[in-house]
């Protein structure tokens, strides 16, 4: 069973204009202009993260019109918001334009709308700029942030999935230390020196290990007047162990680095609540603090269209093995909202890039098979392995055939992360960052760029909601 009309309550949007007020029901009724006439078969693919981007590129110059479709202008590399959130890198190094990796495409047509809801009867999708029919749908928005039902912490704490959150967090920290210079009493300055990150998966750990290298060796250099020994930095984990899904020999270095750069690590640990000043432990005192990261978690991006028997009880939409939606022809949902169970994988393949790539590029094989009528290929997914960096000389690998940690691993971590970022002038400038990052540890993005109070008029198009 699909429902047809149901909207997304979570992603209606209101268009203003300073002449007229437009709703998204105006454009329901009209298709989004500008579209290419073709009579080949049209793939939309909804998001343009790892997997949605993939699978565009995948079809560019291929026998299908292909509409890709994202509420940014730009690719996100998400592995490493960590480091514009510490002010290792610039936004713009970890952000590509999508419409230039298309420039030389005759078949792939961009735009920036946000999708409201799909009628799977009518093989037609709606946005806040149009409706487009569509041959094949592809799902591919990615997770979001996952505050497990809790409004106090969804409201005060600063999560990380956008480049635009990670340069917020950038702003909240060096804001935070110009106050608390000019603050005369040690006890008033703790709760804006303190830093809390929540959830020891990989971006806790590597955002934990970052904020430690900053704390330990430039801070104090920026900030003289300030005694760095009294900020602390703590990392909360409700599980037994930090990388829950890594070696127990990685689990095991990665906590005793952290350790060593002087991170307090608080393992089976709860948080309860948090009200913007104090983090509110289970059984445990409560933290000072005013900057509490949250890292703690995802949960599936939604889009208004499929009944509730579709969804996992995590909110992922389950998918056969071809990645074709259960019960919904020619709709198909790809690395972090979808749910393939197979017998190496009962309960969903991992929320990490590589499956969303790897279920990119079996579509894009299957669509050809399709269109040719010939047998589709099932998905198996090649765990390539995980890694995760601690500060600025150790990482922790676990690769198939070994695992290593230490320098070694960093290197690697380094290596693999810089081919997998978008455009040579990317990857040139990421090295020369993390060249100078390597042999000074003084990086010149301390900058605290406030941006400017936007019109209630252009609110819409120039920030991002929460």
């Amino acid at each position: 069973m699909v429902i047809s009309s149901q909207k997304s309550a979570q992603n209606s949007s209101y268009i203003v204009s300073t002449k007229n007020t437009f709703t998204m029901s105006d454009f329901l009724s009209q298709s989004l202009p500008n579209i290419p006439k073709s009579n080949l078969p049209k793939v939309v693919i909804v998001g343009a993260g790892f997997g949605g981007l993939k699978l565009a590129m995948k079809l560019m110059n291929k026998q299908f019109q292909v509409i890709l479709l994202d509420k940014h202008n730009y690719h996100q590399f998400q592995p490493l918001f960590y480091q514009v959130a510490t002010a290792g890198l610039e936004p713009s190094a970890i952000s590509f334009p999508l419409r230039k990796i298309f420039h030389s495409s005759k078949n792939v047509t961009f735009r920036m709308a946000q999708v409201d809801h799909f009628d799977p009867e009518m093989k037609r999708i709606y946005t806040d700029m149009g409706y487009l029919d569509y041959t094949y749908l592809v799902m591919a928005m990615g997770a979001d942030t996952n505050y497990f039902g809790n409004k106090n912490i969804e409201e005060t704490a600063s999560p990380m999935k956008t480049v635009s959150e990670a340069l917020y967090i950038r702003n909240k920290i060096i804001s935070n230390y110009e106050r608390a210079i000019n603050i005369e009493k040690v006890e008033d300055r703790k709760s804006l020196m303190n830093v809390v990150i929540v959830g020891g998966g990989p971006t806790g750990v590597e955002l934990a290990g970052a904020m430690a290298d900053l704390r330990n060796t430039v801070l104090p250099k920026d900030y003289p007047e300030l005694n760095f020994q009294n900020m602390k930095i703590v990392l909360i984990e409700a599980g037994p162990d930090l990388l829950a899904s890594m070696s127990n020999e990685s689990k095991a270095y990665a906590l005793k680095y952290l350790l060593e750069l002087g991170v307090d690590v608080m393992l089976k640990t709860m948080v309860k609540d948090y009200n913007g000043n104090e983090v509110i432990l289970e059984d445990k005192e409560p933290i000072q603090t005013q900057t509490l990261l949250w890292a703690a978690g995802i949960k599936p991006n939604t889009i208004g269209g499929f009944s509730d028997d579709m969804y996992a009880p995590n909110g992922r939409i389950f998918v056969d093995d071809f990645s074709e939606v259960k019960e919904c022809p020619g709709v198909y949902a790809l690395g972090d909202i979808s749910l393939m169970a197979q017998e190496a994988y009962p309960k969903g393949h991992p929320q990490v890039a590589q499956v969303a790539i790897q279920q990119a590029i079996c579509l894009a094989h299957n669509l050809h098979k399709m269109e040719a009528g010939k047998e589709k290929k099932i998905f198996k997914y090649n765990d390539l392995g995980s890694m995760a960096t601690i500060g600025r000389k150790l990482a922790v690998v676990d690769l198939p055939f070994i695992k290593f940690q230490g320098i070694l691993a960093w290197f690697t971590w380094l290596f693999v992360h810089l081919m997998a970022i978008l455009g040579v002038k990317n990857k040139v400038f990421i090295f020369l960052d993390w060249s100078w990052n390597y042999l000074s540890f003084d990086p010149s993005l301390r900058l605290l760029i406030k941006p400017k109070a936007v019109r209630p008029s252009e609110q819409k198009s120039l920030t991002e909601e929460r």
